[in-house]
């Protein structure tokens, strides 16, 4: 398999992309910070909903989120101490106990939806038409390192 081409201004591209990307996420920790979660928590609460009442196991967690399995554990602590995901714990192997959120847990994805509609409403991207913001994200899949 030949290499692809390098192209000059790929590091420029790369990291302006990634600085966007770094100021974004700051952006929705300070307005999901008065709810006392973070972006990433944001994002696992986000997953836990989508996977249902019957949880998803961590190395599913990881993977939707990139994150290690390990750093989901160590994510998930918080959250359930405070209520808001449950373990569901397997006897035979403690890489295969599930995460689940809560009733609460879910009230809080509720009320964290609506602080970042606020936000995500403010962003420039929203000056795009409707066929150029689903070409964007079609372009960004497609850059998806594989």
């Amino acid at each position: 398999m030949a290499a692809r081409k390098f192209v000059p201004d790929t590091e420029n591209t790369v990291l302006n992309f990634l600085e966007t990307a770094s100021e974004l996420e700051r952006r929705l920790d300070r307005a999901l910070a008065i709810r006392g979660i973070s972006f990433s928590e944001y994002r696992l609460l986000r997953t836990l909903s989508a996977s249902g009442s019957a949880g998803s196991p961590r190395i599913e967690l990881a993977a939707a989120v990139g994150l290690t399995p390990s750093a989901i554990t160590r994510a998930l602590k918080p959250l359930e101490k405070l209520g808001y995901v449950t373990t569901i714990r397997n006897e035979r192997d403690a890489r295969q106990s599930l995460g689940a959120i809560t009733a609460a847990g879910e009230r809080l994805l509720k009320d964290a939806r609506n602080v970042l509609a606020g936000v995500l409403s403010d962003l420039t991207i929203n000056t795009l038409g409707e066929q150029q913001i689903t070409d964007f994200e079609r372009r960004l899949q497609e850059l998806r390192i594989r």
